[in-house]
């Protein structure tokens, strides 16, 4: 397949990608109706920051699976539109998280000893030695807005050189931060707190300008680091606080706009120690999320979960195989059941019975949701399936019993609307080979492929044989067939298999006789 690269990632990940037979495609200096015109037949994107993944773009990539970006900030793609068009967005949150607080520390540390000005003073041939009285940061309080990956690390390497670690993240629990050294408190107290304040979330629409005058004003004569994404601090309120002597320094390797322009009022001040996004410039850093990132490329072109996927079900590595042969057979059960109900689909129900129940089962929900919604024609997968249900007003339940009459695993999907409901059930045999057990509590041992036809009529004899006559008439060959029924002489189902579209003059006649009740045909495995 196909793989786009617009942005300059290591070696290592390239090799990932053609190691598994794709054709890779670089282009560092796409934009505009060029970016379009290369991501139209592309199967993944690769991206930094350098790339907008606009809406625009993810419309023109019909074949696009997933957008891989090689970092941690995806502030630069269209998640919502991506998820519409059913295209994974994955990032590499680990790859870089040493490299990012590392640097973090070094600002930190660059700040409070005042080291990059002194060094160019020196350099510049001036002993000024005097003229810098440092601050030592042991028993001194770091803030930490956003307790993530890198506010984590960076935490936890300053605690150990002595500070006292104080958080603000209002998403992560108070016996988490306890363990890697940090007292939860919420934002204001951070703030008035910390005599140095890092800064570690990403940018929203909740996040940008988050910290500006008034924060600034509370952190009163400290020292503020950024590290982590342009945007949340007030470019023009920092360097006005640091000019008027509110802040005794800053560090900043992020901006709301880069490359940062000349005539930013942060270059304006020693005070400011400014770096040009260096912080996950390191090699190691930059091999990891460049192998990171193609990995997830390379699983989502073949089908399975991405392990670092942002707007789609993910699952453990280890835990994959044996949950994968469940998610062919949950979404042919959504497929079933969603063309055999009459009329709009307005509740769905998944139910796990068994061994399955025990097994991280949100990839396979959501395959279900896939098949459900499939028959529909809406452009549907696993990764915009539930927000299809959601946009349709769609009530999805899911639960789990270790309970399992007759079957070690058993997969239920039931589709309802106020006047009606449909239940599938099925398993794997041995081998994994999957069967539709159950249809609406009538027992059948049904191979689900290819093409199908439901029937539903009146338990006498006769009507098995009116069937395979009308369908014989017409060149319906039946491959196989399985029969049910509630009681004798009441109502019976049975699903055959059949080699070809059933005619709906064929159809017709079938309904025309006072013992069918209904026939419903089922297309799967791509048949039309």
């Amino acid at each position: 397949m196909k793989v786009l690269v617009t942005d300059p990632i290591a070696d290592a990940g390239l090799d990932v990608l053609r190691d598994a037979g794709h054709d890779v495609e670089t282009g560092y200096e796409l934009e505009g109706d060029d970016l379009l015109e290369a991501v139209s037949d592309a199967n993944g994107l690769i991206v930094r920051s350098g790339t907008e993944v606009t809406e625009e773009v993810l419309a023109a990539a019909e074949e696009l699976a997933i957008v891989g970006r090689a970092g941690i900030g995806v502030d630069n793609i269209d998640i919502d539109a991506a998820t519409d068009n059913g295209v994974i967005v994955a990032n590499a949150p680990e790859g870089n998280v040493r490299a990012a607080a590392e640097h973090t520390v070094a600002m930190t540390f660059a700040s409070a000893r005042s080291i990059p000005q002194a060094h160019i003073r020196l350099k510049n041939g001036e002993w000024a030695k005097s003229d810098y009285l440092g601050t030592e940061l042991d028993g001194k309080t770091l803030g930490v807005v956003g307790l993530g990956r890198v506010g984590q690390e960076v935490a936890k390497k300053l605690d150990s050189l002595g500070m006292d670690i104080v958080a603000y993240d209002p998403y992560i629990s108070e016996e988490r931060a306890e363990r890697i050294g940090a007292e939860l408190v919420e934002f204001d107290p951070c703030l008035e707190r910390a005599d140095v304040l890092t800064v570690h979330t990403p940018l929203t629409p909740e996040t940008e300008g988050l910290i500006s005058e008034p924060e600034l004003d509370q952190l009163g004569d400290g020292y503020l680091v950024n590290c982590a994404r342009g945007g949340v601090v007030d470019e023009d309120a920092l360097a006005a606080k640091v000019e008027d002597g509110t802040l005794a320094g800053a560090a900043i390797d992020v901006f709301a706009e880069e490359p940062l322009s000349a005539d930013s009022p942060l270059l304006e001040h020693d005070d400011i120690i400014v770096t040009p996004h260096l912080g996950a410039s390191t090699e190691a850093a930059q091999e990891n999320v460049a192998t990171s990132t193609a990995a997830q490329v390379n699983a989502a072109l073949v089908g399975e979960p991405v392990a670092n996927a942002l707007n789609a079900p993910s699952i453990d590595e280890s835990a994959f195989p044996r949950v994968e042969p469940y998610i062919e057979l949950a979404e042919t059960a959504g497929k079933v059941a969603a063309q055999l109900l009459e009329g709009r689909i307005e509740n769905v129900e998944v139910v796990y019975e068994g061994d399955i129940a025990d097994e991280d089962i949100e990839f396979v929900t959501a395959s279900a949701l896939k098949g459900v919604f499939e028959p529909l024609e809406w452009q549907v997968n696993a990764v915009n399936a539930p927000q299809i249900a959601e946009d349709r007003g769609v009530d999805v339940t899911e639960s789990k019993t270790r309970q399992a009459e007759d079957f070690q695993s058993l997969i239920s999907v039931t589709v309802s609307n106020d006047d009606d409901q449909v239940s599938v059930d099925g398993t794997l045999f041995a081998g994994d080979d999957p069967r539709i057990v159950r249809i609406d509590g009538y027992r059948v041992d049904a191979i689900p492929h290819g093409r199908m036809v439901v029937t539903r009529n009146t338990d006498e004899p006769g009507v098995i044989g009116l069937i395979g006559s009308v369908m014989g008439k017409h060149g319906v060959n039946i491959a196989g067939m399985f029969n049910a029924r509630e009681t004798i002489g009441g109502e019976a189902l049975t699903v055959y298999n059949v080699d070809s579209e059933v005619p709906a003059e064929a159809k017709a006649e079938l309904e025309e006789d006072e013992r069918v009740i209904g026939v419903s045909d089922i297309t799967l495995n791509g048949q039309s």
